[in-house]
């Protein structure tokens, strides 16, 4: 595992539409030794600016990491997914599906898009709490990332 402390911040960019998951989810990564920079977006047009640099985030460094819900307003996460994958520069950044959803069909049809992960958030926050760190502790100590680009 990496020493946290001798790494760059990892940016990590969470779509959440629920001010409440999102709030969950900043504790649970703050609580960690592992130093990140999360960035949220409320919706799958805000994550597509984020992530291509329009408007308020012309100034945005790239995301090692994307927690993406699917059931957003504007743009849903299946179709977020599917434009990260599809595009050159954005489809090796990692994107684990963090939802309520327990469809098999939501789980067949992010796979195919080619997610990374199908994570289905627990009801009960200690649960949630886990969860997060559990994310965390694989993505951002176990695996090795390739460098986003600035």
């Amino acid at each position: 595992m990496r020493p946290a402390t001798m790494v760059e911040p990892i940016e990590i960019l969470l779509v959440e539409d629920s001010p409440g998951d999102a709030d969950l989810a900043r504790e649970a990564l703050e609580s960690t030794k592992v130093h990140n920079n999360l960035h949220v977006v409320k919706d799958g047009e805000e994550a597509m600016d984020f992530l291509y640099r329009r408007g308020p985030y012309q100034e945005a460094l790239r995301p090692g990491l994307v927690l993406l819900d699917l059931n957003l307003p504007k743009k849903d996460g299946r179709e977020v997914l599917a434009e990260i994958k599809s595009d050159a520069e954005l489809k090796r950044i990692p994107v684990v599906i963090l939802t309520t959803s327990k469809d098999e069909e939501d789980v067949l049809k992010t796979y195919n898009l080619h997610a990374n992960c199908f994570i289905t958030k627990p009801i009960d926050l200690s649960q949630f709490l886990k969860v997060v760190k559990s994310i965390e502790e694989f993505w951002l100590t176990i695996v090795r990332l390739p460098n986003g680009s600035k």
